[in-house]
């Protein structure tokens, strides 16, 4: 007879060893019922040990092995098709779950019909909010002023600080734009309504148009405070400044990562805003990118 899956977790895995292990156990010490529960992992070709340690400390996981990376939209998605949950939660390997947070946010969606996604607060290594999981839409005029320094100067600004909502009550419940793929609880008939993540992102910014076409969709993205997950967060790419020391990505993946980045941004404003705004704020929406994605990556060569 075929289980009673509630929740289906989506782990994308590229050579994240000494982390992975640790997210796996937090799931399983979690207050989520194991027998409601699916673990599916998809490899995208690591070349550390990490597959030979999902078969040998978790052989109850669904584990798919990619021969290639093949990006972070497009092996969700495989993993998405193996899922039999009523919620799908895409989940990075470089998390710790808290105790209670597989349960809250579950039991929060099963209350909440019109929500579409749920998060949690996704907390760094420091104590402070990954401000990828609480986000307004990069409009060129948030962009600018999340550029430009304008949000940092009035955080708590409506006008200034769209980029990160810095004007939300971080400890009430409360609708965001975007969230980020570390923790994304999604209910199944929203992905399948928007057909799930868009395979034109190979790396970064799916997460940011999925949450756009959920929102275009008429659903609704909540952030919940009560509960948390930690996230080392940017372990696989090696660019961020917090977890740069941890991990193990070489200056080729680097780079690739830091090119990535900067793509996204080009690849989102052609397809949510070109249509919308005049040729000229295009074109300097265009010149930012490139001036940004230039000085970045001098720090490489």
């Amino acid at each position: 007879m075929k289980k009673n899956i509630e929740l289906s977790i989506i782990i994308v895995n590229f050579n994240t060893y000494r982390f992975i292990d640790k997210c796996l156990k937090s799931i399983y010490q979690s207050n989520f019922p194991r027998s409601q529960l699916e673990i599916i992992v998809v490899d995208n070709d690591s070349k550390d040990d990490s597959v030979s340690l999902l078969k040998k400390n978790f052989p109850n996981i669904k584990l798919i092995q990619n021969k290639k990376n093949v990006g972070f939209a497009k092996a969700n998605n495989q993993g998405i098709r193996q899922a039999n949950g009523n919620y799908i939660l895409l989940l990075n390997p470089d998390t710790i779950v808290d105790n209670d947070t597989l349960i809250e946010v579950v039991s929060f969606m099963d209350k909440n019909a019109s929500v579409g996604i749920t998060t949690c607060r996704v907390e760094l290594p420091n104590g402070t909010l990954d401000d990828a999981s609480h986000r307004g839409f990069p409009t060129p005029w948030n962009a600018f002023c999340h550029f430009l320094g304008l949000a940092k100067l009035f955080p708590e600004s409506i006008f200034f600080d769209g980029y990160h909502l810095g004007f939300k009550d971080l400890n009430q419940i409360h609708e965001i734009d975007s969230c980020a793929g570390a923790f994304m609880l999604i209910r199944k008939r929203t992905g399948e309504d928007v057909s799930w993540l868009d395979e034109d992102y190979f790396w970064y910014g799916e997460d940011i148009d999925f949450c756009y076409r959920v929102k275009k969709a008429g659903w609704k993205i909540m952030y919940i405070p009560k509960v948390k997950i930690l996230h080392y967060k940017g372990v696989s790419g090696g660019i961020k400044d917090h977890s740069r020391e941890i991990s193990t990505a070489d200056r080729k993946t680097q780079i690739l990562a830091a090119r990535s980045r900067f793509e996204v941004m080009r690849i989102f404003y052609e397809k949510h805003y070109r249509g919308i705004y005049p040729s000229i704020i295009t074109s300097l929406v265009m010149a930012g990118i490139r001036l940004k994605e230039f000085l970045n990556l001098l720090r490489y060569y």
